[in-house]
């Protein structure tokens, strides 16, 4: 993760290998994770880019454990001061 400074809201960005599966999988993958970054949005601070790396694991992962996992990621932001 990184700040860059600018006013624009954060970018996320996804990595999402063939060992994660098959096409189907990976878009699913990262259409799940898609959905937890929009829930999170509010809580990045506006210029921040994100990427997530998806592991194998992360194909048989729920909703709320792939929510769990990014969140907690996410927590580690360190506040924007000004």
């Amino acid at each position: 993760m990184m700040t860059t400074g600018e006013s624009r809201a954060a970018r996320f960005g996804f990595i999402i290998s063939k060992q994660v599966g098959t096409a189907v999988v990976r878009n699913s993958v990262r259409r799940r994770l898609k959905a937890v970054c929009a829930e999170a949005l509010p809580r990045v601070p506006e210029g921040t880019d994100v990427v997530i790396r998806a592991l194998p694991a992360s194909a048989t992962a729920s909703y709320a454990e792939l929510s769990a996992d990014v969140n907690r990621c996410l927590g580690r932001l360190a506040p924007v001061t000004t």
